[in-house]
């Protein structure tokens, strides 16, 4: 990408200094009590981050209000305690989960959520040993995620649960899965993403990419195709890395606040 190119009348020097202003702005604690990131914010250990992440992740969609909301049900059937629930449930434990309901994410889906974790975490400590066990053969993170997925789905379940775990290998954004990862794996100490996996480089990560995102990029000149695909994500990614090749994830901030907050 060249300096001189512009985007929509910026300059890459103008756009650099636009998106870092918006990052700075929202990139900062305060964001977090009203942002699905607030779940995982309330445990301390791994495990217990991941799960609830990942269980929080799966459900945003919609009104962020709504969305805290749900998790705040789903945390509370699972006793508080995501890892020694999902380690742990009996068929009365699962019964309740069975009655979640969160838009089209249902008890049954919900359900073999947590049969789906318990089988990740009876073979691995981490989601991360499982993106790792992808990646070490193309060096890919979209193969990693696409692994952590089929060990993911290696028990029996309804194929509409499947909808719910975003698969990139068939062409998905993923929004809610690179929004995960970026919890996971940015640490910028400024106490939002926690970096809790060291071992995916944040440079690899992709932008988590939805409707107010994809929107704000296109008006930014950062984002020309016009369908929010993995191919949209791919390119958008690239772009971002043009500003800053380690850790381009973090305009997330900046596109998901101006798109939400600014009516960008």
């Amino acid at each position: 990408m060249s300096p001189e190119r512009s985007y929509n009348g910026l300059t890459f020097c103008e756009l650099k200094q636009f998106l870092e202003e918006k990052h700075n702005q929202y990139n900062r604690p305060s964001f977090i009590p009203s942002d699905p990131i607030s779940i995982p914010h309330r445990f301390t250990s791994l495990q217990d981050r991941e799960i609830s992440g990942f269980l929080v992740a799966a459900i945003a969609w919609g009104r962020r209000d709504l969305i805290l909301r749900s998790a705040g049900i789903l945390l509370e059937a699972m006793g508080n305690t995501p890892y020694e629930f999902v380690m742990a449930a009996d068929n009365n434990d699962l019964k309740r989960i069975e009655k979640f309901v969160h838009r089209t994410f249902n008890g049954t889906d919900c359900t073999y959520f947590m049969t789906g974790l318990k089988n990740i975490y009876l073979n691995y400590s981490s989601m991360e040993d499982v993106i790792l066990e992808g990646i070490a053969g193309s060096g890919s993170l979209k193969e990693g995620i696409s692994f952590l997925r089929s060990k993911f789905f290696y028990g029996c379940h309804e194929r509409r649960t499947e909808k719910h775990f975003a698969d990139v290998m068939g062409g998905a954004a993923g929004k809610r899965l690179n929004m995960f990862l970026r919890w996971m794996v940015r640490n910028d100490g400024r106490g939002v993403d926690f970096g809790i996996w060291k071992r995916i480089d944040p440079a690899a990560l992709y932008i988590p990419l939805d409707l107010h995102s994809g929107n704000t990029s296109r008006k930014l000149g950062l984002l020309k195709r016009k369908i929010n695909d993995w191919k949209a994500v791919e390119e958008l990614t690239a772009n971002l890395r043009e500003f800053d090749p380690a850790d381009p994830v973090k305009y997330d901030f900046a596109l998901f606040g101006l798109g939400v907050f600014e009516k960008f």
